[in-house]
């Protein structure tokens, strides 16, 4: 008790944890962009429950190797050296999914671009649908969940800031998940620019296990930067549209 009680009372314990639950939301977009464009193939009313099951085994996930801490301290240490660069288990995990994400961004864009004629999603099928989607989830899950929660033993030790991070940030990934996966399905655009988004990403993970440190600041400004564009196009269109239709 007398822990926690000089936890609240510490502004630097205060600091961390703002510090820490905005570093998990931002860390988060790249798993909530892949949760929305795969849960958008299923039927509508599959998609919250499929969205919660995803979100809710980043959190398991996420709680499970906060409680294996030296485990995750472990993971930097080199397993084994090649081409004069040592590779570590957090770097193998990195690259195998990177290469995953490279893989399904790819595939999903080939799918839009040429999309199959048969292309039904339901009873028995959709089932099986959302059975893959969701491991595919999961699996992405414990990728960015690793590289969340080794960055966050990096800025601190205490366990209760950062298992109190990690649930608020999940709890905002949750409840923006539904408005984000409505205005991608709304905005087919959108998917394309956020399929971009997750190969980047996956690139990003690839070098990162490599040894090529890209800074995330990099990346996210970036995307950033491409959906500002992708908005004023989208602004660029309804005012297009609207003149049309006063002219009509």
């Amino acid at each position: 008790m007398e822990y926690f009680m000089t936890l609240i009372a510490s502004p630097e314990a205060w600091a961390a944890l703002a510090t820490l639950i905005v570093m998990e939301i931002v860390l988060g977009i790249d798993n909530l962009i892949f949760i929305s464009i795969l849960t958008n193939k299923l039927p509508e009313e599959m998609r919250p429950k499929a969205r919660a099951i995803g979100l809710g085994g980043a959190l398991v996930l996420r709680l499970a190797l906060l409680g294996l801490l030296v485990v995750i301290v472990g993971l930097v240490e080199p397993v084994f050296s090649l081409f004069n660069h040592a590779f570590s288990w957090r770097d193998l995990i990195l690259i195998a999914g990177g290469v995953f994400l490279i893989w399904k961004a790819t595939t999903e864009i080939h799918h839009h671009v040429d999309p199959p004629e048969d292309d039904e999603s339901t009873g028995k099928k959709a089932a099986t649908a959302m059975g893959v989607a969701i491991m595919q989830i999961l699996l992405l899950d414990l990728v960015f969940s690793i590289d969340s929660i080794v960055t966050a033993v990096g800025m601190t030790r205490d366990l209760p800031i950062m298992v109190i991070a990690v649930i608020t940030a999940v709890g905002v990934m949750l409840a923006a998940s539904g408005p984000l996966s409505r205005f991608i399905a709304a905005n087919p655009t959108v998917v394309m620019l956020a399929l971009g988004f997750l190969l980047m990403i996956g690139m990003v993970l690839v070098a990162d296990g490599f040894g090529a440190h890209v800074p995330k600041g990099y990346t996210y400004a970036a995307m950033a930067f491409s959906a500002l564009i992708e908005g004023l196009n989208m602004l660029a269109r309804r005012a297009r549209k609207s003149r049309q239709r006063q002219s009509a």
